[in-house]
């Protein structure tokens, strides 16, 4: 590791105002090596006072930064962007030893993380309110767009890097101060984030991170102080934390879970279908919301899965600095023995497994949490595999007769965080993209995650809350928009009653 990395130890501080603090709890959370089973250090569950600290001291710092103006703020930002540019493949390194993903892999994580830190530069132009002048005899009409407070974000091990950087920067950009709850599965690379954010010269207090497990993700629910709480993790939790943040009056978006499908139409480019749904779908351990998870096959294109078998076959599991590693282990034994049941019971519902990943092993690394890729055909709506989200290197393919037959089948999904059609035909495309019941679409683009300029907008039960992750929507999130009308007299006019009715 390199220096001012985050070193494995006893147990992982907290980062309270800038600093490295050692927790004075007494209970604690190994996190390990999925490839090995290492214990890579311990996470602490902080206390009751500890929580009040990091809370009541962003409170603090929030009385001064938001009257920091937002050019100056987005300096910060700038600097923030390029300390986090030039630590990327260290911060990549420490991802991938915590998560287990490729290096490749961690380094995209990074890199989807830089590229929202660089929309929070932009906070000046994105904080700017609307103005109607004359809306009535000499009075003008204009708003503005002020910080919450203290805002709080959940989140999940899958993307260590990136989903802190969804949070953060832009509720603090837009003039708040933050606490980060990080996974106890991977929390040394939001520490290594944490540490580099300093280092910007931001000052002390406005990014607190604190670790722990329902207990301290309920402090934040039920605190006063938290305006605003980001989530992402699986839909039962999601439920949760909406519905108690919400019962608390606290603004919530909670991003929950997914089972995303791409379409495949007989006049798809049959190269192109089979290396994206192959990527797509095993790419991270099939471990992230926007993985495809189901290949609609439309027609005369379901010909197309014994090729698909076949690419997905070449495709092997390993080390995260594997060069030749396709993804690497799940993230953790018990995520492994979940996903090993899901594709038993599928064999057991009467799907075909045409490519079984249970029975895998790496060279080397016999205690990894390996699954191989799995491919299942012949699958129905009704069967548990299509119904729960696996998160595993698990693609299951199904077949219709029609565009609209597909369209259908998606729209009758409880979820909708994602999908993709891949055609030749603009017709298609735009038929599918109008009638989809699904928040982002992608065409001829497997994973249609968008750039940071837009939002991440799932929709139905993916998401739960009004205003989505990034871009525009994050910044009417940690915002509240003040309303002024004015009207300035001039000394030399007198004075006559006004006998209009005001609005209330």
């Amino acid at each position: 590791m390199k220096k001012g990395v985050v070193m494995p130890s006893a147990n992982l501080p907290l980062f309270i105002n800038n600093e490295l603090v050692a927790s004075q709890s007494d209970q604690s959370i190994p996190v390990t090596n999925p490839a090995t089973q290492e214990v890579l250090t311990k996470v602490p569950e902080a206390t009751d006072a500890e929580m009040e600290q990091a809370i009541n001291d962003a409170q603090n710092a929030f009385y001064q930064w938001r009257d920091v103006p937002p050019p100056e703020r987005a300096r910060l930002m700038m600097v923030f962007q390029q300390l986090l540019k030039s630590h990327h493949d260290e911060l990549a390194e420490i991802l991938s030893q915590e998560t287990g993903k490729t290096f490749a892999d961690a380094k995209g994580d990074v890199w989807r993380g830089i590229e929202v830190v660089e929309q929070a530069c932009n906070i000046p132009s994105l904080l700017m309110g609307e103005t109607a002048e004359n809306v009535a005899g000499g009075i003008d009409t204009y708003s503005y767009m002020q910080p919450l407070g203290v805002c709080a974000g959940i989140t999940p091990f899958n993307f260590p890097a990136m989903i802190p950087l969804w949070m953060f920067p832009m509720a603090i950009a837009c003039g708040n101060a933050f606490v980060l709850k990080p996974s106890e599965q991977d929390p040394m690379t939001p520490m290594r984030i944490a540490e580099l954010f300093a280092g910007a010269g931001f000052p002390p207090g406005l990014l607190q991170v604190v670790h722990g497990r329902k207990a301290q993700v309920d402090h934040l629910l039920r605190h006063p102080l938290i305006k605003a709480l980001s989530f992402v993790g699986s839909v039962p939790v999601a439920q949760y934390i909406y519905r108690t943040g919400t019962s608390h009056l606290k603004r919530v978006q909670a991003f929950a879970g997914a089972k995303n499908h791409m379409v495949v139409m007989p006049d798809a480019d049959k190269a192109q279908v089979i290396s994206n749904l192959v990527g797509s779908s095993v790419g991270a351990a099939g471990q992230r919301c926007m993985a495809i998870s189901v290949a609609v096959f439309v027609g005369e294109s379901a010909d197309w899965i014994t090729d698909l078998q076949q690419a997905m076959a070449k495709v092997k599991p390993g080390f995260w600095n594997d060069e030749s590693a396709g993804f690497g282990p799940l993230i953790s034994p018990q995520a492994k023995e979940r996903v090993l049941g899901l594709i038993a019971q599928g064999k057991h519902e009467g799907a075909q497994c045409l490519l079984d990943g249970s029975d895998c092993r790496v060279a080397d690394y016999p205690d990894g949490n390996w699954v191989g890729p799995t491919l299942f055909s012949g699958v129905t709506a009704d069967m548990t595999i299509y119904r729960e989200e696996i998160f595993g290197p698990v693609l299951l393919c199904m077949h219709v007769n029609s565009l609209d037959d597909a369209i259908q089948l998606i729209n009758q999904n409880p979820y909708g965080n994602g999908t993709s059609i891949f055609t030749s035909s603009g017709l298609s495309a735009r038929h599918f993209q109008h009638y989809i019941e699904v928040g982002q679409v992608g065409i001829n683009v497997p994973i249609p995650v968008p750039l940071p300029f837009f939002s991440f907008t799932g929709w139905k039960q993916s998401f739960y809350g009004d205003q989505h992750a990034y871009g525009k929507q994050a910044v009417r999130f940690y915002t509240e928009t003040k309303t002024i009308t004015a009207r300035w007299f001039d000394p030399g006019m007198a004075a006559t009653p006004n006998m209009t009715i005001q609005m209330r």
